[in-house]
Parts: structure tokens; C-alpha cells; sequence
């Protein structure tokens, strides 16, 4: 585990203004992966110690944080975070809380996977985030209760040792366990709030539940698939393409910026495994005025296969979904859809099953994760 880079300490005091002006922050590296505790994955926050001044399903609310200086409620100034009340000692005598002391959340990550880097926000606590933190993680399957993740027995490895955080900053760690993991402990030391929680990683499904289900989206985030790479990513991320659901607003999918040469857009996938895909959706849902004016899709089988175009270049219509029923199932590991010239989709959609030999391997990898 390393942290990059570093905040310590508060920050100043808010004076007006644009409060993200002095806000603290990176570009970090992991960020490239999905976001495991991502609402629209079914991630939620299941239990805190205590939340006497903000809710903790603020946490993993999808927008950066919120201040609004005039906001205050019968219990305090209400902060768009996790914030529980200071700990006090056992007496005056001891006034103090003990290094021990700490509260805690359990986080249930929406697609179980491996975490490759942590992000704790404290945007806007300023003089009343943790004075450190510490997260750890654990696999228990099913849907476990909050008493059952608690239970003395359920093992937890540390993903974040105790370390001192900054206020008003993104503070990030980079993790290197390569284990598969559905519930995280997000600990402060000894009180105080954070604002929003990223856990970013690589999905890795249950191969028994995709098995049983026999067909399905192969590209879905929750079962696997991941953007590789993409041509352009000017007004929204790739990956909205294949997050659950329908886009229900126009930047809940893919647009890219106005093209002024001959060129085309694109992204490439990786699949949950080697694959056959039987059937395609392109969605353009509220892309009205800047939809792709067309798509083809091409499938390459491993990463110096050949690509070989399953879909040709088709017309799109705005804000509507199309579908593709395959002549022959078209077999392999990553898929590359190209838009003409530019604009954008909402969702990507391929249904299929895995091969023998992608079913096969997915099952290896799940037990090296200790799935």
C-alpha cells in the first residue's frame, strides 16, 4: 500500500467563494478501473457506529460533495458526508479518547471484485475530518446483516493501514492485495466526517452464477467486462456504456467531442471471458442532437487476435435502442465498436454465454482470488 500523493492537516478555513478553490487533489492512476461501491452497481452503506451530524449513505453518492455555508439543522452545521459527533474520555481526569477509539462504516461493494486503489474524500471538512483512517475488507457470501459481518468469526485484511489523512482532499491509496472481496470497514480515527468513499478495482464475477444463467451481457460491468481504452472521453466516461440500466440523462453515456477531420470515434472492451455473442443493443437514449450517425463492431479472440467485423457499418437513429440478432455467434474475448463520425451511445449490450474454455478460466481465476 502506498499513498499518492500525501495531505496532512486542516485546510483553511472557508472564505467565500468557489469552495473547490483551494480543494486538494491528484490524478491517480487506479481511477482508470470501475468504481466497486458505485450506487448503480447496487453498492450501498449498511451500518455506521454512529452518523449523529450526516448520514452515511451520503458516502457513496455518484456527484462530488456539496457545501452550502448557511446550512444548518437542530443538530449542527449539515455536511454532505459521513460525520459522526467527537469522542470525549471516560472523565475530566481523562478527557481524551483513546487510540483505539474510532468509528466505523460497512461498506457492501456493489460488484464484489479486486480493489486496485482507494479514494477518501473529505471535500469541505475542513477542521472536522479524522485525524486518520484505515480500511479493511472481507469476502462473505450471500447478503449478509451488518451482525453477521460483525461476527467475531469473519476474517478482515487490512487494505489501508492507520494513516493520517488531510482535510478538504481527495486522499488516495493505492492497494496491492490480489484477492476478491464483497464488504469493506471504512475506519476514522477517532471521529470526525468524510465526504464521499471510491473504491476503484476489477470486477471479478461468481462463474456459478454466470453459468446459471446461460445467457447474458457479456460486456456489463457487474459481470466482468471493462473498457480497455477509448478514442476520446472529452464530455463523459467510456464506461458509462455498460453500467446497469438505461441512461436516463444525456450524460449517462458516451459523447465525444465534434470531429474536424475524416476520422472515426471508438472504444474496445474487454469480455467477462472468451465468449460466443448471439444478439447486440446500441442504445442512443437522450442523445438526440449528437447520437452516432452510425456503428459497426468488430471481435477480436484474445490480445493478438485478428479483429473481424461482426456488425457492419450500420445507421443509427437518436434516442432510440437497436438490436442485432447475429447471423452465426461470433466468438471472443474483446469487441470493438466504431461510431461514424462521432457523438456518442448510451449502453452497449452483447448477449452470449462463455465458451467452455472462458467458463473454464473464469473459475481458475476465482479460486486464485480465493473465491
Amino acid at each position: 500500500m502506498s499513498t499518492l500523493p500525501s495531505f496532512t492537516g486542516d485546510a483553511s478555513p472557508f472564505g467565500g467563494g468557489d469552495p473547490y478553490a483551494d480543494y486538494r487533489s491528484a490524478d491517480f492512476s487506479f481511477t482508470q478501473y470501475v468504481d466497486l461501491a458505485d450506487r448503480r452497481l447496487g453498492a450501498g452503506v449498511i451500518a455506521a457506529n454512529d452518523e449523529f451530524f450526516a448520514e452515511r449513505e451520503n458516502l457513496l453518492t455518484p456527484e462530488p460533495a456539496e457545501f452550502d455555508p448557511e446550512h444548518f439543522g437542530h443538530k449542527g452545521k449539515i455536511m454532505d458526508g459521513w460525520e459522526t459527533r467527537r469522542r470525549r474520555g471516560v472523565s475530566a481526569a481523562q478527557p481524551h479518547p483513546t487510540d483505539e477509539d474510532h468509528d466505523w462504516a460497512l461498506i457492501r461493494l456493489g460488484a464484489p471484485g479486486v480493489v486496485r486503489g482507494i479514494v477518501v474524500d473529505t471535500a469541505h471538512f475542513r477542521g472536522n475530518y479524522p485525524q486518520a483512517v484505515s480500511v479493511e475488507a472481507t469476502s462473505v457470501p450471500g447478503s449478509p446483516s451488518p451482525q453477521e459481518l460483525l461476527a467475531p468469526d469473519v476474517k478482515w485484511t487490512t487494505l489501508v493501514p492507520r494513516t493520517a489523512v488531510g482535510g478538504h482532499a481527495a486522499n488516495g491509496f493505492a492497494v496491492d492485495v490480489e484477492q476478491r472481496f464483497t464488504h469493506l470497514r471504512l475506519n476514522q480515527h477517532p471521529d470526525g466526517g468524510v465526504a464521499r468513499l471510491r473504491v476503484y478495482g476489477e470486477v471479478a464475477p461468481d462463474p456459478r452464477w454466470l453459468t446459471a444463467l446461460g445467457t447474458f451481457d457479456l460486456a456489463a460491468l457487474e459481470n466482468g467486462g471493462q473498457v480497455e481504452d477509448a478514442s476520446d472521453r472529452f464530455y463523459s466516461p467510456a464506461t458509462n456504456t455498460i453500467q446497469p440500466g438505461r441512461s436516463r440523462k444525456m450524460d449517462d453515456g458516451w459523447e465525444t467531442r465534434r470531429r474536424r477531420d475524416k476520422g472515426n470515434d471508438w472504444i474496445r472492451y474487454q469480455l467477462a471471458g472468451q465468449s460466443e455473442i448471439r444478439a447486440v443493443e446500441i442504445d442512443t437514449a437522450y442523445l438526440k442532437g449528437n447520437s452516432a450517425g452510425w456503428a459497426a463492431l468488430s471481435v477480436r479472440d484474445g490480445e493478438s487476435g485478428q479483429w473481424s467485423e461482426v456488425l457492419p457499418r450500420t445507421r443509427l437513429q437518436p434516442d432510440t435502442n437497436h438490436r442485432f440478432v447475429l447471423d452465426a455467434p461470433a466468438v471472443g474475448t474483446h469487441v470493438r465498436i466504431d461510431i461514424f463520425p462521432d457523438g456518442g451511445i448510451s449502453r452497449l449490450r452483447l448477449f452470449g454465454s462463455l465458451t467452455a474454455e472462458g467458463a473454464a478460466r473464469l473459475t481458475a481465476r476465482h479460486q486464485e482470488l480465493g473465491g
